[in-house]
């Protein structure tokens, strides 16, 4: 699993963790003491029946093959990035594996790792990544922030790519480290971010993971000039100062989330639920423009809840 810092939807850890319960070895005392009372019963040793009734070879998961989760969840997340004030979200999920590939949701977007289906110690990530980028594009409470007037949707295209190191500390953790590129490509901002991340994921049980992420990221001279500059035409409508915002660290943080899945285990599929916690600090021009510095914070905090059905 990759962990990024850009990734603010809880099943984009939990779905990605799950895999780590389902992990399977051939010393794993609960998978033998099944086996033993298979066999005592009578069915063969190699087959399962989950709580839906339907066999599959024992020792599988949903989650080895081909799967598909569906759901939805709530974010509180700032207006805008800088923003003190804040608003609730509601927010469609989508995940699956499919054929070794990957599908996983992002903040208004999706991710697709190409390499999904790697196994072993050391796996790797890499895939194309979009989202939608909607900074200042509603309305806002704060007037003179709207007054300094609208911005444009931003659609941003870029790659991922990572690496993970498994069964680090037990059988059912995880290491990641990555780095997600992308542009904006709809001529909103046009610009660059960068964003490098680490992650630790750890199952608890069959039924719960948690995972704590850590990143920055970086933007470059357009997009910090979008969102950031305070042109004169801006500071004359709104009576902010002018400011020039230019290339940098544009903010850090980390994410704590946990994942639950109702049945106490992730590899009969079923309804799972997550949340998380962040908390992001403006860093550089982004943090001392007039738009954080005098009507918004530096710190900016994001929890989310969502429940999603994994088949």
């Amino acid at each position: 699993m990759k962990c990024h810092f850009s990734s603010l939807v809880p099943f984009a850890l939990a779905l990605v963790g799950a895999p780590l319960a389902a992990q399977e070895t051939d010393d794993d005392p609960d998978q033998a003491a099944e086996v033993q009372s298979a066999e005592a019963a009578g069915p063969p040793a190699d087959v399962a029946t989950d709580r839906y009734g339907s066999q599959r070879p024992r020792g599988s998961s949903v989650l080895s093959g081909d799967w598909l989760a569906v759901g939805g969840g709530f974010v509180v997340a700032a207006n805008y990035s800088g923003s003190d004030e804040y608003r609730v979200l509601t927010v469609p999920v989508v995940a699956a594996n499919f054929k070794g590939i990957g599908i996983r949701p992002r903040a208004a977007g999706l991710s697709i790792n190409l390499l999904e289906g790697m196994r072993g110690d050391v796996t790797f990530s890499a895939g194309p990544i979009f989202r939608f980028r909607g900074d200042r594009t509603g309305n806002f409470k704060d007037e003179a922030v709207e007054a300094a007037g609208k911005l444009d949707t931003a659609f941003e295209l870029g790659l991922q790519t990572g690496v993970s190191f498994n069964r680090v500390f037990t059988r059912f953790d995880r290491i990641s480290a990555g780095l997600d590129v992308q542009f904006d490509v709809a001529g909103a901002h046009g610009g660059k971010i960068i964003d490098p991340g680490v992650s630790y994921s750890s199952a608890l049980s069959r039924g719960a993971v948690v995972s704590l992420s850590m990143g920055a990221q970086y933007v470059d001279g357009d997009f910090a000039d979008y969102y950031y500059s305070v042109t004169p035409e801006q500071s004359a409508a709104s009576g902010l100062p002018e400011f020039d915002a230019d290339s940098g660290w544009h903010k850090a943080g980390a994410t704590l989330a946990m994942g639950f899945d109702l049945s106490g285990d992730f590899r009969d599929g079923g309804v799972i639920m997550g949340g998380a916690i962040g908390y992001r600090r403006m860093l550089g021009d982004a943090a001392d423009t007039p738009f954080t510095s005098l009507r918004g914070d530096a710190d900016q905090f994001t929890a989310i809840f969502g429940v999603a059905y994994v088949f």
